[in-house]
Protein backbone atom coordinates (compact mmCIF):
# COMPACT_ATOMS: atom_id res chain seq x y z
CA UNK A 1 0.00 0.00 0.00
CA UNK A 2 2.42 2.63 -1.19
CA UNK A 3 1.67 6.20 -2.16
CA UNK A 4 2.59 7.46 -5.60
CA UNK A 5 3.37 11.13 -6.13
CA UNK A 6 2.19 13.06 -9.17
CA UNK A 7 5.51 12.71 -10.97
CA UNK A 8 5.26 8.92 -10.71
CA UNK A 9 1.73 8.70 -12.13
CA UNK A 10 1.48 6.59 -15.30
CA UNK A 11 1.64 8.96 -18.25
CA UNK A 12 -0.61 6.72 -20.33
CA UNK A 13 -3.48 7.39 -17.92
CA UNK A 14 -3.50 11.11 -18.63
CA UNK A 15 -5.78 12.22 -21.45
CA UNK A 16 -5.35 15.16 -23.77
CA UNK A 17 -7.60 17.34 -21.63
CA UNK A 18 -5.60 16.67 -18.45
CA UNK A 19 -8.01 14.03 -17.19
CA UNK A 20 -7.29 10.63 -15.69
CA UNK A 21 -9.62 7.64 -15.68
CA UNK A 22 -9.91 6.70 -12.02
CA UNK A 23 -13.25 4.96 -11.46
CA UNK A 24 -13.94 2.04 -13.77
CA UNK A 25 -17.51 1.36 -15.00
CA UNK A 26 -18.14 -1.43 -12.48
CA UNK A 27 -17.17 0.77 -9.53
CA UNK A 28 -19.55 3.46 -10.77
CA UNK A 29 -22.40 1.00 -11.32
CA UNK A 30 -21.79 -0.42 -7.85
CA UNK A 31 -21.78 3.02 -6.23
CA UNK A 32 -24.98 4.36 -7.76
CA UNK A 33 -26.70 0.98 -7.69
CA UNK A 34 -26.03 0.78 -3.96
CA UNK A 35 -27.40 4.29 -3.44
CA UNK A 36 -30.59 3.36 -5.30
CA UNK A 37 -31.01 -0.06 -3.64
CA UNK A 38 -30.54 1.28 -0.13
CA UNK A 39 -32.94 4.15 -0.80
CA UNK A 40 -35.59 1.71 -2.04
CA UNK A 41 -35.01 -0.57 0.96
CA UNK A 42 -35.33 2.33 3.38
CA UNK A 43 -38.46 3.79 1.80
CA UNK A 44 -40.20 0.42 1.52
CA UNK A 45 -39.36 -0.81 5.02
CA UNK A 46 -42.76 -0.17 6.62
CA UNK A 47 -45.18 -0.76 3.75
CA UNK A 48 -43.80 -2.99 0.99
CA UNK A 49 -42.22 -6.09 2.46
CA UNK A 50 -41.51 -7.81 -0.86
CA UNK A 51 -39.88 -4.72 -2.37
CA UNK A 52 -37.89 -4.21 0.82
CA UNK A 53 -36.65 -7.79 0.78
CA UNK A 54 -35.67 -7.68 -2.90
CA UNK A 55 -33.82 -4.40 -2.35
CA UNK A 56 -32.02 -6.02 0.57
CA UNK A 57 -30.85 -8.88 -1.60
CA UNK A 58 -29.61 -6.37 -4.20
CA UNK A 59 -27.66 -4.56 -1.49
CA UNK A 60 -26.13 -7.84 -0.30
CA UNK A 61 -25.18 -8.80 -3.86
CA UNK A 62 -23.58 -5.41 -4.51
CA UNK A 63 -21.58 -5.60 -1.29
CA UNK A 64 -20.38 -9.11 -2.19
CA UNK A 65 -19.36 -7.88 -5.63
CA UNK A 66 -17.44 -4.94 -4.14
CA UNK A 67 -15.53 -7.21 -1.81
CA UNK A 68 -14.40 -9.34 -4.76
CA UNK A 69 -13.71 -6.32 -6.98
CA UNK A 70 -11.65 -4.81 -4.18
CA UNK A 71 -9.26 -7.72 -4.60
CA UNK A 72 -9.17 -8.24 -8.38
CA UNK A 73 -10.53 -5.00 -9.85
CA UNK A 74 -8.89 -2.03 -11.47
CA UNK A 75 -6.13 -0.11 -9.72
CA UNK A 76 -8.16 2.47 -7.81
CA UNK A 77 -10.86 -0.08 -6.94
CA UNK A 78 -8.47 -2.31 -5.02
CA UNK A 79 -8.37 -2.22 -1.24
CA UNK A 80 -4.60 -2.57 -1.35
CA UNK A 81 -4.40 0.74 -3.17
CA UNK A 82 -6.38 2.91 -0.77
CA UNK A 83 -6.65 1.25 2.65
CA UNK A 84 -4.29 2.80 5.20
CA UNK A 85 -3.48 2.05 8.80
CA UNK A 86 -4.97 3.89 11.79
CA UNK A 87 -1.96 6.19 12.14
CA UNK A 88 -2.09 7.35 8.52
CA UNK A 89 -5.86 7.80 8.69
CA UNK A 90 -5.72 9.85 11.89
CA UNK A 91 -2.87 11.93 10.46
CA UNK A 92 -4.94 12.68 7.37
CA UNK A 93 -7.97 13.65 9.47
CA UNK A 94 -5.70 15.97 11.45
CA UNK A 95 -4.55 17.55 8.20
CA UNK A 96 -8.21 17.97 7.19
CA UNK A 97 -8.96 19.82 10.43
CA UNK A 98 -6.05 22.16 9.71
CA UNK A 99 -7.07 22.51 6.06
CA UNK A 100 -3.77 21.07 4.84
CA UNK A 101 -4.75 17.64 3.54
CA UNK A 102 -3.21 16.49 0.27
CA UNK A 103 -5.30 15.58 -2.74
CA UNK A 104 -5.58 11.87 -3.49
CA UNK A 105 -6.44 10.73 -6.99
CA UNK A 106 -8.25 7.71 -5.59
CA UNK A 107 -9.85 7.37 -2.16
CA UNK A 108 -8.15 9.39 0.56
CA UNK A 109 -7.50 7.67 3.94
CA UNK A 110 -10.63 9.13 5.55
CA UNK A 111 -12.73 8.07 2.58
CA UNK A 112 -11.20 4.60 2.74
CA UNK A 113 -12.14 4.27 6.42
CA UNK A 114 -15.67 5.35 5.56
CA UNK A 115 -15.90 2.71 2.83
CA UNK A 116 -14.98 0.01 5.35
CA UNK A 117 -17.55 1.33 7.82
CA UNK A 118 -20.25 1.43 5.15
CA UNK A 119 -19.51 -2.08 3.88
CA UNK A 120 -19.48 -3.54 7.40
CA UNK A 121 -22.72 -1.78 8.35
CA UNK A 122 -24.44 -2.76 5.12
CA UNK A 123 -23.35 -6.38 5.59
CA UNK A 124 -24.79 -6.44 9.10
CA UNK A 125 -28.02 -4.81 7.95
CA UNK A 126 -28.47 -7.26 5.09
CA UNK A 127 -27.60 -10.27 7.25
CA UNK A 128 -30.02 -9.41 10.06
CA UNK A 129 -32.70 -8.69 7.46
CA UNK A 130 -32.08 -12.10 5.89
CA UNK A 131 -32.43 -13.78 9.28
CA UNK A 132 -35.69 -11.95 9.95
CA UNK A 133 -37.21 -12.92 6.60
CA UNK A 134 -37.62 -16.56 7.71
CA UNK A 135 -37.87 -17.36 11.44
CA UNK A 136 -36.35 -20.82 10.91
CA UNK A 137 -33.11 -19.21 9.76
CA UNK A 138 -32.32 -18.17 13.31
CA UNK A 139 -32.12 -21.86 14.21
CA UNK A 140 -29.15 -22.10 11.85
CA UNK A 141 -27.19 -20.05 14.37
CA UNK A 142 -27.47 -22.09 17.57
CA UNK A 143 -24.68 -20.26 19.36
CA UNK A 144 -26.41 -16.93 18.86
CA UNK A 145 -29.83 -18.18 19.96
CA UNK A 146 -28.37 -19.76 23.08
CA UNK A 147 -26.89 -16.42 24.06
CA UNK A 148 -29.73 -14.13 23.05
CA UNK A 149 -32.79 -16.23 23.93
CA UNK A 150 -32.19 -16.61 27.69
CA UNK A 151 -31.58 -12.89 28.02
CA UNK A 152 -34.91 -12.10 26.35
CA UNK A 153 -36.92 -15.12 27.51
CA UNK A 154 -40.29 -14.80 29.26
CA UNK A 155 -40.36 -15.60 32.94
CA UNK A 156 -42.25 -18.81 32.27
CA UNK A 157 -39.55 -20.00 29.86
CA UNK A 158 -42.04 -20.41 27.03
CA UNK A 159 -40.28 -21.49 23.82
CA UNK A 160 -42.45 -19.32 21.61
CA UNK A 161 -41.92 -16.38 23.91
CA UNK A 162 -38.18 -16.85 23.58
CA UNK A 163 -38.42 -17.00 19.81
CA UNK A 164 -40.43 -13.81 19.76
CA UNK A 165 -37.88 -12.04 21.91
CA UNK A 166 -35.03 -13.22 19.67
CA UNK A 167 -36.88 -11.96 16.60
CA UNK A 168 -37.55 -8.68 18.38
CA UNK A 169 -33.88 -8.34 19.23
CA UNK A 170 -32.91 -9.02 15.61
CA UNK A 171 -35.38 -6.42 14.39
CA UNK A 172 -33.95 -3.87 16.80
CA UNK A 173 -30.40 -4.58 15.64
CA UNK A 174 -31.53 -4.40 12.00
CA UNK A 175 -33.17 -1.00 12.51
CA UNK A 176 -30.19 0.31 14.47
CA UNK A 177 -27.81 -0.67 11.68
CA UNK A 178 -30.09 0.91 9.07
CA UNK A 179 -30.15 4.16 11.05
CA UNK A 180 -26.38 4.01 11.42
CA UNK A 181 -26.18 3.66 7.64
CA UNK A 182 -28.08 6.92 7.27
CA UNK A 183 -25.63 8.66 9.60
CA UNK A 184 -22.62 7.23 7.77
CA UNK A 185 -24.12 8.18 4.41
CA UNK A 186 -24.64 11.76 5.61
CA UNK A 187 -21.03 11.89 6.84
CA UNK A 188 -19.86 10.47 3.51
CA UNK A 189 -21.76 13.12 1.54
CA UNK A 190 -20.36 15.80 3.82
CA UNK A 191 -16.83 14.53 3.27
CA UNK A 192 -17.34 14.46 -0.50
CA UNK A 193 -18.63 18.04 -0.47
CA UNK A 194 -15.73 19.22 1.69
CA UNK A 195 -13.13 17.53 -0.54
CA UNK A 196 -14.82 18.90 -3.66
CA UNK A 197 -14.54 22.46 -2.32
CA UNK A 198 -11.04 22.09 -0.90
CA UNK A 199 -9.57 20.58 -4.06
CA UNK A 200 -11.80 22.44 -6.55
CA UNK A 201 -13.06 19.21 -8.07
CA UNK A 202 -16.59 17.85 -8.51
CA UNK A 203 -16.26 14.41 -6.98
CA UNK A 204 -19.90 13.50 -7.64
CA UNK A 205 -19.37 14.16 -11.35
CA UNK A 206 -16.16 12.13 -11.22
CA UNK A 207 -18.11 9.15 -9.89
CA UNK A 208 -20.53 9.53 -12.81
CA UNK A 209 -18.05 9.87 -15.68
CA UNK A 210 -15.07 8.10 -14.09
CA UNK A 211 -12.51 10.83 -14.81
CA UNK A 212 -10.72 13.18 -12.45
CA UNK A 213 -8.27 16.02 -12.91
CA UNK A 214 -4.75 14.81 -13.63
CA UNK A 215 -2.51 14.84 -10.56
CA UNK A 216 -0.51 17.98 -9.90
CA UNK A 217 2.51 18.67 -7.71
CA UNK A 218 1.96 17.34 -4.22
CA UNK A 219 -1.02 15.18 -5.19
CA UNK A 220 -0.96 11.48 -4.37
CA UNK A 221 -1.75 9.25 -7.31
Amino acid sequence: MTETSARDAPEKDVGTAGKVRVWDPLVRVFHWGLVAAFAVAWLSAEELDTVHEVAGYVVAGLVAFRLVWGLVGSRYARFAQFLKGPAATLAYIGDMVRGKERRYLGHNPAGAAMIVALLVTLSGTAFTGWLMAEPDRVAMLPDITQIVAPAWADDDGDEYGERGKVEGALEEVHETLANLMLLLAAMHVGGVMLASVRHRENLVRAMVIGDKRAPGPGDIA
